[in-house]
């Protein structure tokens, strides 16, 4: 047994003895997940769990009533990445065994009754992603050695007893997007160094002893959308934070804040809520953008604020002020329309130099198009909502190897956990230092934009981002196909480890999946907005969902069809496919077509029945799969077939009736992969031929047997 999943169930009592059943789990030596999570379980986690299985990767006992406190030994465990204990009533201190856990990702610890000081040496883990300490009765100051932890994302320390300052160490944790350390006794100034954690959305510090002037650098982090700096005893004014366009929730309500209100909040489009109450700010208080409505926004007991919106019942402000605030706008406004003119006069003369370029160049095109032009966001905009370059590093555990499914020319395909829901995904990560992968990947947006069939992998989301080293970062983040590609189960003893995880396919298995990939290229070249040819199909661009169902993936090479002014952004020479399943003519230059497709299917279909890949070091010169099958078409169909075929049909079918099947698909496969391209079987016709056969020997079901 590998994996144990009870979570969200009602198991135990709440009492002692729930947690006897772990003592059977020690003998299960291959264990890597053990998920008991949201129950009823009770009782003090007992020593024995430090004996569980060395290969253990994750251990949930989060949402339940242990009590105890977390055994020594633990560190026995070094393989773990995720241990959360969260939502319990464990006691006692964090081991500080723990830091020598060196691969662990995740630490769930939050809400519990533990207490002691927080160990220096978990900074000796310096793969933690997310460490949860938030509502214990952690004390003492908060190490210095956390700003080892140079990938996280998430540092939750809110809700305990921590005093002293925040060390400078974590500021250079430029990964960070949530820093909490709300209600804890922190003091002294708000590091000065906040500025470098350009990836922070979130500080929640509010309700500590925190002085001094709130630091300027705050303007830095421009992915801000939530400040929580209410309750502490700040002074001055409000930094300038004009550049956090992104600010959702903007709290500092009960601190000693005095100047005015800054106007240019009022220009916030995505502020939601605006807490400055409490403090000793003064002047007029703006009545546009999130000033319009009092339920967003609170500016009480600041005894020398004026204006305002009616219902604030607030005093007039003095006439001084309010010319003050005039004269601003009247020199804004002389500064735009200068600008404005200037701007009108300079525009002008770039469009007629423009123009003059234009009648230059006419019929010309320009084939110098960068890598950033071609992927524009324009491409990804048909998409969902998309995510953080953060969220993708936490859900793939900063890209880790051991998630790595795939990799080719221009990216790198990892597994992932996404979102609240841990929904499974493939997050394709382009590499941009390879030529042609910005090509490749505007190609897969464009391809996808307007295609959707259940045989092609569902695109969930997209990121166009920078990267915490200051990159570029692309990815496309597909729904996860659990059962892998296809290569992987037709080559099982070449593919290292596949053997323990597959299974030779049964001849209506292979049948099934010849017409999903059939049917999803039929409709991409006939009966989509926009024809595509896919121009790189091969087994492992077919990948298998849970009942083994196809889904063609990699679309990087794919190609709209007739539209002259797409296909001339990708030079038709770069079109070289995978040697084996591209059409002859796309060496020699060939622009991508239909046909070109209709032949990689014929290569993949005999590929498909023989087990054989085209590549393969029987096949020299021009003796290719397909002269190899059709050699043996006549007489010997049989035993050109994958031998695991036969082995799993014979008890069921007689042989005769085994071979009529084979001949007939490999007549479609040989018919598809012609030399000259006008000769090929299309792939309607190929679909209409395979699902007839599965309807004559087969009854037309998905059948599995």
């Amino acid at each position: 047994m590998q994996y144990l999943g009870l979570a969200y169930n009602s198991f135990g009592n709440k009492l002692v003895g729930d947690l006897d059943f772990l003592s059977a789990l020690v003998n299960c030596t291959h264990l890597q997940m053990l998920d008991v999570g949201y129950n009823r379980l009770g009782g003090d986690l007992p020593i024995y769990v430090a004996n569980l299985s060395m290969v253990l990767t994750a251990l949930y006992f989060g949402g339940n009533l242990i009590a105890g406190s977390i055994p020594h030994g633990i560190e026995n465990l070094r393989n773990l990445e995720s241990l959360d204990l969260e939502t319990n009533q464990l006691t006692g201190r964090i081991p500080t065994s723990l830091g020598k856990i060196s691969g662990l990702i995740e630490l769930g610890l939050n809400s519990n009754k533990m207490s002691g000081e927080i160990p220096s040496d978990l900074g000796n883990i310096t793969s933690l992603v997310v460490l949860n300490l938030f509502n214990n009765n952690f004390e003492g100051s908060i190490p210095q050695s956390l700003g080892n932890c140079r990938f996280m994302l998430h540092l939750r320390m809110g809700s305990n007893r921590l005093n002293g300052s925040i060390p400078q160490e974590i500021m250079q944790i430029e990964s960070l997007l949530n820093l909490n350390v709300l209600q804890n006794m922190l003091t002294g100034p708000f590091p000065k160094d906040v500025g470098r954690l350009k990836n922070l959305v979130v500080i929640s510090a509010e309700n500590n002893m925190f002085s001094g002037n709130i630091p300027e650098t705050l303007g830095k982090c421009l992915a801000l959308e939530e400040i929580y700096l209410d309750g502490n005893a700040f002074d001055g004014a409000i930094p300038d934070i004009r550049n956090l366009r992104a600010l959702k929730y903007f709290h500092l309500s009960n601190n000693s804040l005095s100047g005015g209100i800054p106007e240019y909040l009022a220009n916030f489009s995505s502020l939601e809520s605006l807490d400055l109450s409490g403090n000793d700010f003064e002047g007029m208080v703006p009545t546009e953008g999130i000033f319009q409505n009092s339920e967003n926004f609170s500016v009480s007991g600041n005894k020398n604020v004026c204006g305002g919106i009616p219902e604030l019942k607030l005093k007039p402000c003095p006439q001084n002020v309010v010319s003050r605030v005039r004269r601003r706008h009247s020199s804004r406004k002389k500064k735009f329309f200068i600008g404005f003119g200037v701007g009108v006069g300079v525009a002008s003369l770039m469009l007629l130099l423009l123009a003059l370029s234009l009648l230059m160049r006419s019929g010309k095109r320009n084939s110098a198009n960068t890598a950033n032009n071609l992927l524009s966001d324009s491409s990804l905009d048909p998409f969902h909502e998309r995510v953080t370059y953060g969220e993708l590093r936490a859900a793939t555990h900063d890209f880790s190897p051991r998630n790595l499914i795939g990799s080719g020319n221009f990216g790198s395909v990892f597994r992932g956990l996404l979102g609240p829901e841990s929904k499974a995904v493939a997050v394709k990560v382009l590499t941009h230092e390879t030529r042609g992968a910005a090509k490749s990947f505007m190609a897969e947006c464009e391809a996808l934009k307007g295609i959707r069939h259940r045989n092609l992998v569902k695109l969930v989301t997209s990121c166009s981002s920078i990267d915490f080293k200051g990159n570029e970062f692309k990815a496309l983040v597909y729904e996860f196909m659990p059962n892998g590609n296809l290569d992987t189960w037709l080559h099982r003893e070449e593919v290292k480890g596949s053997t323990n995880l597959t299974r030779p396919l049964k001849l209506s298995e292979r049948l099934n999946i010849a017409i999903d990939v059939a049917s999803v290229l039929d409709y991409i070249h006939s009966h989509c907005h926009d024809p595509v040819a896919h121009c790189d199909l091969k087994p492992s661009n077919v990948l298998l969902d849970d009942d083994l169902t196809a889904h063609v993936s990699d679309f990087g090479l794919a190609r709209i069809l007739d539209q002259e002014s797409f296909i001339n952004q990708v030079s038709s020479t770069g079109i070289r496919g995978t040697i084996g399943y591209a059409a002859p003519e796309y060496g020699m230059g060939g622009k991508p077509s239909r046909e070109g497709d209709f032949y990689s299917f014929g290569v993949l279909l005999l590929e498909i029945f023989t087990g054989k890949r085209p590549t393969d070091e029987l096949f020299v010169e021009e003796y290719t799969i397909r002269s190899y099958t059709e050699l043996g078409l006549h007489e010997h169909v049989v035993d050109i077939a994958d031998i695991t075929i036969l082995q799993g049909e014979v008890r069921n079918r007689n042989m005769s009736t085994i071979a009529e099947c084979l001949k007939m698909v490999f007549h479609v496969g040989i018919r598809c992969c012609e030399e000259l391209p006008a000769n090929r079987m299309t792939m309607a016709q190929a679909l209409a031929e395979l699902v007839s056969i599965r309807k004559r020997f087969f009854n037309g079901k998905r059948t599995r047997l």
